[in-house]
């Protein structure tokens, strides 16, 4: 498939790139995806209305060995990007589009959609029952220092909080 979805599992939510890195080093990482990809999604060639294109991390779960480590980064639109994190987009309640979406790109019957969606659910479940460790080394091509101290506080400044 073209798009996929690409649940975080729960025990890894805000392990994550943007929490791990300065703003400024943030800034610099994401125009520099965005520019390498011409400005367009990665996935669909599209842009979108509110942002061109926004930065996803892909990542590889290592069912073995549990642990999460970053890939690369790749520039989305909205749409594509909202597939992605379908979870989210249940909760933000643009779940009918995010499946529209899914199935325009690759070509899928709602039903064929609808299936794909409990089966990337169903591997989200078990992965979430596991501790994760964090392979940030993808970076090292974006020449982007990682404070591991950072990632820890924002989790815990994001689990204070109630989430964003």
């Amino acid at each position: 498939m073209k798009l996929t979805i690409e649940l975080v599992p729960q025990t890894c939510w805000c392990s994550n790139v943007r929490s791990g890195v300065n703003k400024r080093d943030w800034d610099v990482l994401r125009k520099k995806v965005y520019a390498e990809a011409g400005h367009r999604c990665e996935i669909c060639g599209g842009v979108g209305r509110r942002h061109p294109v926004e930065c996803h991390e892909v990542w590889n779960y290592n069912d073995e060995t549990k642990v999460q480590k970053l890939e690369s980064m790749i520039a989305l639109c909205s749409s594509c990007h909202t597939v992605k994190h379908f979870g989210r987009a249940q909760v933000r309640g643009v779940d009918a589009q995010a499946l529209r979406h899914l199935c325009k790109v690759n070509r899928l019957s709602v039903e064929e959609g609808k299936r794909y969606i409990r089966e990337a659910f169903l591997v989200w479940e078990t992965r979430s029952g596991f501790e994760w460790g964090l392979d940030l080394s993808g970076l090292d091509r974006y020449g982007v220092e990682v404070s591991l101290k950072k990632s820890v506080e924002g989790i815990l400044e994001y689990a204070t909080k109630g989430g964003r």
